[in-house]
């Protein structure tokens, strides 16, 4: 027994020692290291780099190569881009876990941003949806930059013509997260009771809009300096979470999208309707480890046991998805709020800015 002990107690020691490193490998930062100098003949372009995890201050402002032309892919010169709360869980590299996809130390892909919006300079010669000239918006890792190289077959679709390059690169991410979290997740309906927590926000004012284009009735629920705002573009009613707590009133609703995680998912199932439905898509827990999936594996736990239907999402750029985004913006049924504008050179700036968690609606950034 004695021996027997021993040696359970040994290999519990190599299993705390291994998963101690482990947690140490993923959570330990490493320097950040210039780029290597282009050479002297190839294209350039500036670029916001991310060199490290870290702070906004250590994005850069580099000369690097520009994309060269691809037979399937198109050079589209970038006008504006805009920033999402998911650039900077990606510049810092949170929560944890995600870094076996994005990288150990230091990220895999320096690129950094990924809504834009541009005209096409180039493309190949397999390309037939687009050609030069043509002004396109969509998602692709590196919008902070002159120059992207997006696939035919990519999150693109052309700009709307009613909107500008700025209005545009405010809309991918933020407007498809919520398309996908009304249309697919809520099964959003005409005269259905629709609120919205955090409707002031990037993916909360396109809720707003979107869910009206859809005939329901919207809540928006913000702050006092930004009532006005969501009231203006189209909720049916607005809760100043600073005065009242909606999820102790007596109105139910069909369906909840909530962008902040401000409660609980008790409280939240507390003013559904019966089958009801709540689909979270952000969250304010900035915990290092998991962060925001925190909110997920709670819902994932309580699903099996509720009656109303709890949800997650984690948004798709679809090609489809964009082309249906644009028609809701040619149509004049979507149009961006536009928070704060800065130049590439202040990106750093601009993600901090978003970071605080206090923006209504987006951020854009003039590529010039």
């Amino acid at each position: 027994m004695k021996l027997r002990y021993k040696i359970l107690s040994s290999v519990l020691a190599l299993l705390v020692l291994a998963l101690a490193s482990l947690a140490f490998a993923i959570s330990h930062n490493s320097a950040c290291v210039a780029p290597p100098p282009v050479a002297g003949n190839t294209p350039r372009m500036k670029a916001i780099v991310q060199p490290c995890y870290g702070a906004p201050a250590v994005l850069r402002l580099e000369d690097i190569a520009k994309p060269t032309p691809v037979d399937n892919r198109m050079i589209v010169k970038v006008r504006a881009a805009s920033a999402n709360p998911y650039d900077w869980h990606m510049l810092r590299g949170e929560p944890y876990i995600m870094r076996a996809m994005t990288g150990i130390g230091t990220p895999d892909d320096t690129r950094f941003g990924v809504d834009f919006a541009g005209t096409v300079e180039s493309v190949g010669k397999n390309v037939s949806k687009f050609k030069p000239g043509d002004e396109v918006f969509g998602g692709r890792t590196g919008a902070f930059a002159q120059y992207v190289s997006v696939a035919e077959s990519g999150s693109l679709a052309m700009k709307p013509t009613n909107m500008t390059f700025e209005q545009a690169a405010a809309a991918p991410m933020a407007a498809i997260t919520a398309l996908q979290a009304l249309r697919d997740e809520g099964k959003v309906r005409s005269g259905q009771s629709v609120l919205i927590n955090g409707a002031s926000g990037g993916v909360g004012t396109f809720a707003v809009q979107i869910a009206k284009a859809y005939g329901a009735t919207v809540t928006g629920v913000c702050s006092t300096r930004n009532a006005a705002m969501v009231r203006a573009i189209g909720a049916d009613e607005v809760i100043d979470y600073t005065q009242e707590d909606f999820t102790r009133g007596g109105q139910r609703y069909d369906l909840i999208v909530d962008t902040v995680g401000s409660h609980s998912i008790a409280e939240y199932r507390r003013v559904l309707t019966p089958r009801g439905t709540l689909v979270m898509v952000g969250s304010q827990d900035k915990g290092h480890w998991i962060g925001a999936m925190s909110a997920l594996i709670g819902l994932w736990v309580t699903a099996p046991f509720a009656s109303q239907k709890l949800a997650g999402l984690m948004a798709d750029l679809d090609p489809k998805d964009m082309d249906i985004l644009r028609e809701l913006m040619q149509s004049g049924k979507v149009t961006p709020v536009i928070d704060r504008r800065y130049t590439l050179q202040e990106a750093s700036e601009a993600i901090g800015y978003v970071e605080q968690g206090h923006s209504h609606g987006k951020v854009v950034i003039a590529v010039e």
